[in-house]
């Protein structure tokens, strides 16, 4: 059986699609090589064709994380001004929806507690995926006229992970929905959305 010349890079990719799915809701420890490929319909040992070990595996799933979420960015931009699309990215992140799925959502609270654990290859990807949204956020907030905005975005973006990470750590669902609606009114309040 021929493939076509980017089967590989075709395989590649939906390996890390699912990959980062799982790594969003399980963790990096709990992230199964064997059971990635399988759900993509392929065996164990096709791993090696594409990763050297699991530990790229697991920043490449991890890149793949940013690089989604830098697409659900562009899409906010796309839509409107940067008033616009801050105002909307805070009510995605920010949200009930957001914290019911981290398989979907940012690596950033989903991931957190997991860095320490992490390889140096990892921790440099999430470094940079933060960093690299961090900017973004920062290049809007100037560009809605407020004053050092890299500094504001650090806080802006800390103060949305954090408002998941504990919405999604406590037990009572009402005090979890209270914590996303203040997050996200006060956020907003501060960069005068």
């Amino acid at each position: 059986m021929r493939y076509s010349e980017n089967h590989k890079q075709e395989t590649r990719g939906r390996v890390l699609k699912l990959a980062a799915e799982t790594l969003r809701e399980e963790g990096p420890d709990r992230l199964g090589v064997a059971e990635v490929m399988k759900a993509a319909g392929l065996t164990h040992g096709g791993f090696y064709a594409h990763f050297k070990s699991k530990d790229e595996f697991l920043a490449a799933a991890l890149n793949e994380v940013f690089a989604q979420s830098g697409e659900s960015l562009k899409r906010y931009r796309e839509k409107g001004s940067a008033r616009e699309a801050l105002s909307g990215y805070i009510d995605f992140y920010v949200s009930q929806t957001h914290r019911d799925h981290p398989g979907a959502g940012c690596p950033i609270p989903a991931l957190n507690s997991h860095l320490p654990r992490q390889s140096k290859l990892f921790r440099r990807v999430f470094d940079i995926g933060v960093k690299r949204l961090v900017d973004q956020v920062g290049l809007w907030i100037a560009e809605i006229g407020l004053e050092n905005p890299e500094q504001v975005a650090a806080s802006v973006v800390s103060a949305m992970a954090g408002a998941i990470a504990v919405s999604r750590a406590v037990s009572d669902p009402k005090l979890s929905d209270e914590l996303i609606s203040s997050a996200n009114a006060g956020i907003k309040a501060r960069l005068g959305l």
